[in-house]
């Protein structure tokens, strides 16, 4: 019996020596092919950014465009949303390559001369009230009277008896605001009384939709889907895609990309305007609530007829020319690309 037992324990304690070294002798290796080393691709050199500066309803109504032109790796752009008048005047120094632009330019700023602007788009400034208001229509006299403090209370326009807050942008010819008074007194820089100010159109807005005694500009593509806000009709005829692409809407006006011949990226920024004009560029637009410029190029050849429209409700007369101010009436007579 006991060399029995002596004799499992040798085994056993052969076993366990065999199983260590077993586990303490290393595995060989599969020895590896040699690889081939692959040559690399010629680096891509990137793209070119451009820096677009504008106003905040031009940069708000653009952003999809942009962020299209990136994606697509046509180039690449910083916005920079501010005011008109510092948009235009950084192209002007060379500090900015391209302004996004609600109006026109200013004809006798001389900051601006030398400067083009290349329509883009069809848009709409459009009285904004409170959802809450109960008016919901107002006259082309109305308006003109309003910013010139002469209605100064709900009951003159069919509302409730109340003070009327007109709201406005404080930064000088801001695009809404010029668009605007010029179409209602022929004047961009036309002074109205306007005591409560706001640095940019988006804090207007949020000004409005809490006030419900509060009335202001803004632009059609700007608050089409805010359901705060209530766009009034303007004669009768509410702002929309249709009545602004046939022109019964009578406060139409374009979004302009302004830029220099003279810029450093000039071809850059002729690359960005014509991205905007291209069929992918137009279908973003479309669904930003914006009519693509080349999508109506009859617009422009009823200036004279929404002008003397205008003059008529606004005047009492149809006699001036659409010819005569349509330098800064937010639509080039001339020329279909640039004023």
């Amino acid at each position: 019996m006991l060399g029995l037992v002596v004799g499992m324990a040798v085994l056993f304690g052969a076993m366990h020596v065999t199983a260590a070294e077993t586990k303490a002798t290393p595995a060989k290796s599969a020895t590896k092919a040699p690889t081939k080393k692959t040559a690399k691709a010629p680096a891509v050199p990137p793209a070119e950014t451009i820096v677009l500066r504008g106003d905040h309803s031009t940069t708000r109504a653009l952003k999809d465009l942009v962020k299209a032109y990136e994606t697509g790796k046509h180039g690449g752009v910083t916005v920079q949303p501010f005011s008109t008048i510092s948009a235009l005047d950084a192209v002007n120094l060379g500090t900015a390559d391209v302004a996004g632009s609600a109006r026109v330019a200013m004809t006798d700023r001389a900051e601006e001369k030398g400067t083009n602007f290349y329509p883009v788009a069809w848009d709409a400034v459009v009285p904004i009230v409170s959802y809450d208001n109960p008016v919901s229509n107002i006259t082309l006299k109305q308006l003109h009277d309003l910013y010139l403090g002469k209605i100064t209370n709900w009951s003159e326009l069919g509302g409730p008896s109340g003070g009327i807050n007109l709201y406005s942008i404080s930064a000088p010819l801001d695009g809404v605001e010029f668009s605007a008074r010029f179409l209602l007194f022929h004047y961009g820089d036309q002074q109205v009384s306007a005591p409560r100010l706001y640095v940019n159109v988006e804090k207007l807005e949020e000004g409005i939709v809490i006030d419900p005694h509060g009335i202001g500009f803004s632009t059609f593509s700007g608050v089409a889907m805010n359901p705060k806000i209530k766009m009034l009709a303007v004669e009768g005829v509410r702002p929309s895609i249709a009545t602004i692409s046939d022109g019964s809407y009578p406060l139409y006006s374009a979004l302009y990309l302004a830029s220099r011949d003279d810029s450093k990226k000039h071809e850059e920024v002729a690359k960005f305007v014509a991205f905007a004009g291209s069929e992918q560029g137009r279908e973003i637009l479309r669904k930003d609530d914006l009519v693509p410029y080349g999508d109506v190029p009859d617009l422009i050849n009823k200036q004279d007829t929404r002008i003397a429209f205008i003059n008529e409700h606004v005047f009492g007369t149809s006699g001036v020319s659409a010819t005569a101010v349509a330098s800064n009436s937010g639509t080039p007579v001339s020329a279909p690309n640039a004023t």
